[in-house]
C-alpha cells in the first residue's frame, strides 16, 4: 500500500489492523494526525515500512519488534515526546534503517553493528548520547549517518573502513595534541567536538583568525562568477555522501545524507542544467543540493548585524504539463540555529521552474561565526521527475554587513592570501608580513570593540575571574536584558534563584528566555555566578538546562537561559494546589529516568566530570513536553580524584548525603543520594523538607524504609494516582531510590547503573540488611538538627538553603 505524497489528514483507519498479510506500507509526506498506531504489530509479514514526515506522532510502538521480516524501515520527522531506541534486535534481514529526527534518546544499541545485512543507517538529528559501540567498527554498514546527536567519548577509528560515516555536530572529545583530520576518506567530523578555539571549529585548523572578514559570496555548485559588482567564489568541489570542505578564504560547508533510492547519485551533490535563458545570470546555471542536510559556515567574521541573501532557482524539475512536472521540492532553512524558512518551495516562491528568487534575511553574528543550514524534513515528492529528486537546492549565497567595515589602515592582506587547505597548501612567504600586520591590527580592533562595549571600562572583581573562563556562550547587553524583561518588571518575576531573582523575558526575535539576576556583589554571589557560567557553558545534554548567554555590564550580572514552560518538578508535585500538574505514572517515570540520564552524563559522559551538589525538585525544570532538565549549577564542583574533602559544605538539607553534610566528604555518590530522595518524592508526591506523615517517622526516607521492611511499598504511592500505576515499575523505582540513599557511599550504585536499572536493562541490586551499613549507622535525626542549627547561626550563607528558582 503506497499513499506517499498525498494530502491525507486525520488518523489512520483502525480497520488497517486487519491487513495481516501486508508486506509494504508507505505513507510519507502526508498530514495525518495522532500517534503511530500500535496495530502495526499485527503486520508480522511487513518488509517495507516508510513513515517519513507523515504528520504522525511518536514514539515508535514497541510492537514493531514483531516485524521480523523487515528489510527497509524508514521513520523520520516525528512530532511528540522523547523516547528510547525502539527494540529492533529481531530484524535480522534489515538492510536500510532510517530513524531520523524521531526524538530518540539514550545510547546506541550494540546489536545494530551485528546486523549483517544492514548497509544504510541514518540516526541523525536525535538526542543519542554515550559512545559509539565497538560493533559498529566491524559492521557491514556502507553509509552511516549519526550527525546532529550528543554522542561523546573519543572518535572511533573509522578511517580504516571503506564506508561513508558522518559524525558531524556531536559532542566528542577533542585532543588538541593530536593531528586532527576532519575529512579522511569518507569520514566527516566537522562540528563534532565539545570544545574548540574562540568559537572556531578545530576542523578549520586555525587557532586564531589571521584576518577579520566582513562578508563572503559563494556560487554554490559552480565556478567563480561575477554578478553585478560582486565576485562569487567557486564552489564546485564534487562531494560525497558525508563530506566536509573548507574554502581558501573564510567559509566552509558540511553535507550529509544520500539519495537512498537513486543508486547513481550517491556521491554526486551538484546539479548543472545544460541550457539557460539568454537573459539569466550564470549564477543560476549550477546549484548544490543535498539529500538531507547542507550547512554553510562562515568564520572569522566581525561580530555585528548582517544581511544574508539566498539565491534559488528550481533547475531540476520539468516545466512542461506532463506527469513529470508534478514534483514538489520542500525544505527548511535555518540561520544561526533559527528556523527562517519552513517548507520552502522554490518553484512556488519564484513563480515557476527555472525562475530566480532571492530571499533576504537579517541576522546577527555574536561569536565570529555564521551558520546557514538547509534541511530536508521528509516533505515533498522524492521520485518526480526521477528517483532522488528532492532535498535542499541552493544556487548562491551572499553575506554582507549592515555596518560600515572599519578601515584597515593600510594593513591589507595580499589579494592572493589563502588559509591552509585540507591538502596541506601553505601560505606564501610574500604574505607573511601582511599576515603579521593584520593580526596586530586585529588585536587592536578586538581591544577597541571590548572598550566600546564597556568590558574594559569598569574595575570589578568579577571581570578578572571571567577572563580565565573558556566560555561557549553568547553575550547580552544590559539594554537587551532590560528590554526583554520590561526593565525587570515585577510582573515578569517568576522565582528566586540561588543568588537572586529570575525573570521571564522576550527577545526581539521572539525567543522566550529566563533571566537569572545576581542580587548583590557579595563574593559568594560572584563565585556562584562564575561557577555556573564556567560549568554549564561546557555542557550539552537534553536533560541539562540550556544557557543562551550572560550579561556582564557595570554591576549587572545575569544569566540568560531557555524558558521552561512547566516550572519545576517541586512546583508540579507539591506547589500551591492550583499550580500543581497532574503527572500520571508514565510521566513521573519518564522524569525520573531523565534526571538519572542527566546525572550520568555529568558523572561519566561529560568531558568535565562534575558533582552537582544540589539535586532537588526545585532544580529540576520541566519543558513543554514535561521533559526534565537539571538546572542551577552555582554549587557544582569538578570531581577531582585527588581530594574528596570539601571545606565549604553547601547544598540543601534533606537532600544532602550524610557523609557530606556531617564531614564534608564529597564524591559523585552525594548526587546519587540526592537523586534517591528526589525519586521518593516523585513516587510519593511529598516533599522531603515538608514531610509530616507520621510522628513515628521523622523523614520521608525513614517512612520508605519502614514500609519496605513490612512489604507495603504500595502505601508510598501518591494517592492522586489512585490505582492507575504500574506496580512493578513503582517497586523498581523505590528499590533503586533506597539503594541510592544507603548511608554508605560505596554501596550506592553509579548513575549509569541507576539508568540501566530504571530502564529494565539491569536487575535491581539487593538492598543490604546488615545493620553495619544501614541508615541507622548515621543518625539522620542528628543531621536534621545540624541543618537547623546551621540555618539559625548563619542565615547569611545562601548555600544552606531550601529555595531556588522554580522556573527558568
Amino acid at each position: 500500500m503506497d499513499l506517499t505524497s498525498n494530502f491525507f489528514t486525520g488518523e489512520l483507519p483502525k480497520t488497517f489492523s486487519n491487513l495481516i498479510t501486508l508486506k509494504d506500507f508507505r505513507i510519507s509526506d502526508n498530514n495525518f494526525t495522532g500517534k503511530i498506531p500500535n496495530f502495526i504489530q499485527n503486520w508480522t509479514n511487513l518488509e517495507y515500512l516508510l513513515i517519513q514526515a507523515s504528520g504522525l506522532e511518536g514514539p515508535i510502538p514497541s510492537g514493531i519488534i514483531l516485524s521480523e521480516r523487515m528489510h527497509d524501515l524508514r521513520i523520520s520527522d516525528l512530532n511528540g515526546p522523547e523516547a528510547l531506541f525502539p527494540l529492533l534486535r529481531n530484524m535480522k534481514n534489515l538492510s536500510r534503517l532510517v530513524l531520523r529526527s524521531c526524538h530518540i534518546t539514550g545510547r546506541l544499541p550494540e546489536y545494530l553493528g551485528n546486523l549483517t545485512d544492514l548497509t544504510i543507517l541514518d540516526l541523525s538529528f536525535n538526542k543519542l548520547t554515550g559512545r559509539i559501540p565497538d560493533s559498529f567498527l566491524q559492521s557491514n554498514i556502507k553509509y552511516m549517518f549519526l550527525t546532529g546527536n550528543l554522542l561523546n567519548g573519543t572518535v572511533p577509528d573509522f578511517q580504516k573502513q571503506d564506508s561513508h560515516v558522518d559524525l558531524s555536530y556531536n559532542n566528542f572529545t577533542y585532543k588538541s595534541s593530536g593531528d586532527l583530520i576532519c575529512q579522511s576518506g569518507y569520514l566527516n567530523l566537522f562540528g563534532s567536538f565539545s570544545n574548540g578555539n574562540i568559537g572556531i571549529d578545530p576542523c578549520l585548523k586555525i587557532t586564531q583568525c589571521p584576518k577579520t572578514w566582513y562578508s563572503f559570496n559563494i556560487n554554490c555548485g559552480g565556478k567563480e562568477v561575477v554578478y553585478g559588482n560582486t565576485t562569487y567564489e567557486a564552489d564546485d568541489y564534487p562531494n560525497g555522501a558525508s563530506w566536509f570542505y573548507k574554502s581558501e578564504t573564510n567559509w566552509a560547508w558540511s553535507s550529509t545524507g544520500i539519495f537512498v533510492d537513486d543508486h547513481q547519485s550517491y556521491d554526486v551533490n551538484i546539479f548543472s542544467r545544460s541550457s539557460y535563458p539568454i537573459n539569466q545570470s550564470k549564477l543560476y546555471i549550477d546549484a548544490r543540493l543535498s539529500p538531507l542536510s547542507l550547512t554553510y559556515y562562515g568564520f572569522c567574521l566581525l561580530n555585528g548585524n548582517y544581511t544574508v541573501n539566498l539565491h534559488f532557482s528550481e533547475i531540476m524539475l520539468n516545466p512542461d504539463q506532463t506527469y513529470k512536472s508534478l514534483g514538489r521540492r520542500m525544505f527548511d532553512v535555518y540561520i544561526q540555529g533559527k528556523l527562517v524558512l519552513k517548507d520552502f518551495k522554490i518553484e512556488e516562491e519564484a513563480g515557476g521552474v527555472g525562475k530566480e528568487i532571492k530571499k533576504k534575511i537579517n541576522t546577527c553574528v555574536t561569536s565570529n561565526t555564521l551558520e546557514i543550514r538547509f534541511y530536508w524534513a521528509g516533505k515533498g515528492t522524492t521520485s518526480i521527475p526521477d528517483q532522488g529528486t528532492y532535498g535542499p537546492l541552493i544556487s548562491a549565497i551572499s553575506v554582507s554587513p549592515d555596518f560600515r567595515p572599519p578601515s584597515e589602515n593600510g594593513s591589507v592582506i595580499s589579494a592572493d592570501f589563502r588559509l591552509p587547505s585540507e591538502n596541506g597548501n601553505r601560505i606564501s612567504a610574500g604574505t607573511v608580513v601582511g599576515v603579521v600586520a593584520s593580526v596586530t591590527f586585529g588585536i587592536f580592533l578586538v581591544l577597541a570593540v571590548l572598550w566600546w562595549k564597556g568590558c574594559l571600562q569598569h574595575k570589578d572583581t568579577t571581570k578578572p575571574d571571567l577572563k580565565v573562563l573558556d566560555l561557549k556562550t553568547g553575550s547580552f547587553t544590559l539594554r537587551q536584558i532590560k528590554a526583554a524583561t520590561n526593565n525587570f518588571d515585577d510582573a515578569n518575576k517568576i522565582g528566586e534563584g540561588g543568588f537572586g531573582s529570575v525573570y521571564k523575558g522576550l527577545l526581539s526575535d521572539g525567543t522566550i528566555i529566563a533571566v537569572k539576576q545576581l542580587s548583590s556583589k557579595s563574593n559568594q554571589g560572584n563565585r556562584e555566578f562564575l561557577n555556573e557560567i564556567g560549568m554549564i557553558s561546557a555542557l550539552q545534554h537534553p536533560h541539562l538546562i540550556k544557557l543562551y548567554g550572560c550579561c556582564i555590564e557595570g554591576n549587572q550580572l545575569s544569566l540568560v537561559y531557555e524558558y521552561m514552560e512547566n516550572n519545576s518538578l517541586a512546583h508540579a508535585l507539591f506547589g500551591p494546589e492550583e499550580c500543581q500538574l497532574k503527572l500520571d505514572w508514565p510521566t513521573r517515570r519518564k522524569i525520573c529516568i531523565g534526571i538519572a540520564r542527566g546525572l550520568a552524563y555529568l558523572h561519566v559522559e561529560s568531558r568535565l566530570k562534575i558533582v552537582h551538589r544540589d539535586i532537588k525538585g526545585t532544580n529540576v525544570l520541566l519543558d513543554n513536553n514535561l521533559n526534565p532538565k537539571i538546572s542551577d549549577f552555582g554549587l557544582a564542583k569538578l570531581d577531582e580524584e585527588e581530594s574528596h574533602i570539601s571545606t565549604r559544605i553547601v547544598g540543601t538539607c534533606g537532600y544532602m548525603a550524610p557523609e557530606y553534610a556531617m564531614w564534608g566528604y564529597l564524591t559523585n555518590k552525594a548526587d546519587v543520594y540526592s537523586f534517591g530522595i528526589v525519586a521518593l518524592e516523585i513516587v510519593t508526591g511529598r516533599s522531603v523538607t515538608g514531610y509530616r506523615k507520621n510522628t513515628d517517622f521523622f523523614s520521608l526516607l525513614d517512612w520508605a524504609l519502614a514500609l519496605k521492611e513490612k512489604g507495603n511499598l504500595m502505601d508510598l504511592v501518591d494517592t492522586r494516582l489512585g490505582s492507575d500505576f504500574n506496580k512493578e515499575e513503582v517497586t523498581v523505582m523505590v528499590d533503586v531510590a533506597l539503594l541510592c540513599t544507603n548511608a554508605m557511599p560505596a554501596v550506592r550504585p553509579t548513575m549509569y547503573s541507576v539508568v540501566s536499572m530504571l530502564e529494565g536493562r539491569e536487575s535491581v541490586q539487593e538492598l543490604l540488611s546488615d545493620p553495619g551499613v544501614s541508615n541507622d549507622k548515621i543518625d539522620l535525626k542528628e543531621i536534621k538538627i545540624w541543618c537547623q542549627r546551621n540555618r539559625e547561626t548563619d542565615t547569611s550563607d545562601s548555600q544552606i538553603r531550601s529555595t531556588s528558582a522554580d522556573r527558568l
